[in-house]
């Protein structure tokens, strides 16, 4: 019995210790879902539902860190979900964006930053490595409001609409150059050992934590025809 019994302790501290190391990345998945329902609920500066419709990704990152002086950079963790080919949203992988840059800039700031991925060529880059934004994908700032109609020729050809809602000053601020990355330790903490993300993208995981699944069904409701 002693020996059960000192078996069982180690493996509840066991648990204990992988929930509470889980615990950042379901933060991270319910500021994502209070971003996307903050944004979506906005009156008339909502991302357009046509364009989410559309779209083949979707990645929100929230909280982006930004500090400089002359020299920038900047640092979120968030989470992308794919266009399944039924039309459905995948289960949701997490991702990393990262970027620097220079010219007149002082301060610090924090903004939220919703992608939209017209095209699927940028979420293969994403899955087979890094990308980077502006140079493996063209992007645009995204319209806002109750039509998704581009208002510019950089907006028509652009494969990627980008938004930010930012809590904080920044001058001189580009999005051209930031890397997007996934966040394999936090897959397979998450999701188990060996994970992919086109196997999490494929359906290919089970338990996923109640957190993610609420992403994937906010992002369902924002589509729904």
């Amino acid at each position: 019995m002693p020996a059960l019994l000192r078996l069982l302790t180690g493996l509840l501290a066991v648990a204990a210790i992988t929930a509470h190391a889980a615990d950042p990345e379901l933060k991270r998945a319910e500021n994502a879902v209070r971003v996307l329902n903050e944004i979506m609920q906005a009156p008339d500066k909502a991302i357009p539902r046509e364009l989410l419709q559309s779209a083949h990704a979707i990645v929100v990152v929230p909280d982006v860190l930004k500090a400089g002086f002359v020299i920038g950079g900047r640092r979120g963790e968030g989470l992308i979900a794919v266009k399944t080919r039924d039309g459905t949203w995948s289960n949701p992988a997490f991702v990393n964006l990262t970027g620097g840059s220079v010219g007149f800039q002082a301060g610090v700031s924090s903004t939220d930053v919703v992608l939209v991925f017209r095209t699927e060529r940028g979420v293969d880059s994403i899955v087979h490595g890094k990308f980077t934004i502006g140079a493996d994908a063209s992007a645009a700032a995204g319209p806002v409001g109750r039509t998704a109609q581009a208002s510019t020729d950089a907006q028509l050809k652009a494969e990627i609409f980008s938004y930010s809602r930012a809590r904080g000053l920044f001058a001189g601020v580009a999005f051209d150059g930031s890397v997007l990355s996934i966040d394999h330790d936090s897959n397979q903490l998450i999701y188990g050992e060996g994970v992919t993300p086109r196997r999490i993208f494929e359906d290919g995981v089970s338990n996923v934590p109640n957190a993610l699944v609420d992403f994937r069904d906010r992002l369902e409701e924002y589509t729904a025809q």
